[in-house]
């Protein structure tokens, strides 16, 4: 695939701008008292030029979440067909830590700001876990998609849901106190992937 031209470039060098903006106001004012002029102020851009990459606030702050999950989306949908379920989606959990762990400093520390957002607003918090059901919902088709089955087959909705206990459990115990925390959070999710996989094997051992 080739590189992207200078308008996608242009257009994503916007999009980024907003989602440090907003996420600094949110970070210093709060994320209710922030308006969406005052982020697009901050870019220097219109209010009509930030609808054309959001359509609320909430969809700014969420961003990168959304993103991330698209992410493992498209990951999973390009799994080996011979690998099982769980395996499949474990693979694409990883490789969403994976693309994280080699992102920059700046794109770091951006990930780490729209968490500390998100864990402190309640109505955020919110949005991402609605977010997350959806997202559960796609995911849960893709599995029924590869394995042949219909949306009323239990198998898909346990793999989905086992999945993302395991990165929930992941997430939870790596608070964003800084970019170092990434790696705390890659080897939470391993080790919690790797429980997770040993206990569905015949005649398991803990570590």
């Amino acid at each position: 695939m080739g590189q992207p031209g200078l308008r996608e470039r242009k257009k994503q060098k916007t999009r980024l701008a907003l989602i440090d903006a907003a996420l600094d106001l949110f970070l210093d004012q709060g994320y209710e008292a922030t308006t969406v002029d005052q982020i697009a102020a901050a870019v220097d851009v219109s209010p009509r030029t930030f609808f054309r990459y959001f359509a609320t606030k909430e969809d700014v702050a969420l961003s990168l979440h959304v993103d991330g999950q698209e992410a493992m989306l498209a990951e999973l949908a390009c799994r080996p067909g011979e690998e099982s379920p769980f395996t499949a989606l474990s693979h694409a959990v990883r490789a969403m830590v994976t693309m994280l762990e080699e992102e920059d400093l700046a794109e770091r520390a951006r990930f780490l700001k729209a968490r500390e957002v998100i864990d402190n607003t309640p109505a955020l918090f919110a949005g991402s876990m609605r977010r997350v059901m959806e997202n559960e919902r796609r995911l849960i088709a893709e599995i029924a998609r590869r394995e042949g089955s219909g949306s009323d087959d239990l198998l898909p909705h346990f793999v989905v849901a086992l999945a993302t206990t395991v990165a929930r459990v992941g997430f939870e115990f790596c608070p964003p106190t800084g970019v170092d925390d990434l790696a705390a959070l890659a080897a939470r999710l391993e080790a919690t992937l790797a429980l997770a996989e040993r206990s569905l094997r015949p005649g398991w051992d803990r570590p």
